[in-house]
């Protein structure tokens, strides 16, 4: 294991949940360092380091030498198997950070955004019924898991926030709703800034990045699409509630 000074804090999901926001944010604040691009992708990586004794210090190379807080956003630590896993052997010390997003909207924002990258080419509602057994047997290096057509797994925040508290204490964490940070910015990163123990923005403008492109996508978020994402998440979403504290009607009263 090679030394180094060691990243402070992760943005570890979710994906289409406004991380890319915080990331912009973070990264104008003169006591954090956030690497140039988003995205390390280093505790999701299967093929380049060995987690037997992992090396560092391409992960550290990401960083220059100075006082500032280090920290970084790669939203698919939360769902990737032993990513969670990997960053609390790395730093044990290190703080979470989570954006959570309706899930129904979520996993349509996730279809656009992968159908507009041509990585898809299905319609939403098959992806969401036959397509899922392509994340059954998608990767054979995280079974069960899929980098790309897991619109509905990376949904079930309850399970998965179960893992985050089974491995960090729950006053290393921040959850938060995306809706939060894109609705009351200012508010929401005093909180993050409170949390990491750094001085808030003078002021912050509501900022929409990533945002889905405009093309002729072949399908629309259908009722009975709706219904379909509603029943298979409505179990777990009280999960959720219960373990981050989180109020999840804002999303729950537009479901079926």
């Amino acid at each position: 294991m090679s030394g180094g000074r060691k990243v402070d804090f992760l943005v570890a999901g979710v994906q289409k949940g406004g991380t890319s926001a915080l990331f912009e944010y973070l990264r104008e604040l003169p006591d954090i360092q956030m690497p140039v691009v988003k995205e390390a992708h280093f505790f999701d990586e299967e093929q380049g380091v060995d987690w037997s004794d992992p090396d560092y210090s391409a992960y550290h190379a990401l960083f220059t030498a100075d006082d500032r807080l280090r920290g970084e956003a790669t939203p698919i630590y939360l769902y990737w198997p032993n990513a969670l896993e990997r960053i609390v052997r790395y730093n044990p010390a290190a703080k979470i950070i989570l954006l959570f997003r309706d899930p129904i909207q979520r996993a349509w924002s996730h279809w656009k955004m992968e159908y507009a990258k041509r990585k898809e080419t299905e319609p939403f509602a098959w992806c969401i019924r036959e397509g899922r057994e392509r994340v059954a047997t998608g990767d054979p290096t995280a079974p069960g898991h899929h980098r790309v057509f897991s619109y509905v797994e990376r949904g079930f925040y309850g399970a998965q926030v179960e893992r985050l508290l089974a491995l960090f204490p729950r006053e290393q964490c921040l959850l938060l709703r995306s809706e939060e940070l894109r609705q009351e910015p200012q508010a929401t990163l005093g909180t993050v800034c409170r949390f990491l123990g750094v001085s808030p923005p003078a002021s912050a403008a509501r900022r929409t990045v990533h945002a889905a492109r405009e093309i002729a996508y072949p399908s629309r978020l259908e009722a009975e699409d709706r219904a379909l994402l509603a029943d298979l998440y409505r179990k777990d979403i009280a999960r959720f509630e219960a373990l981050s504290g989180l109020p999840a009607d804002e999303w729950t009263r537009n479901w079926p």
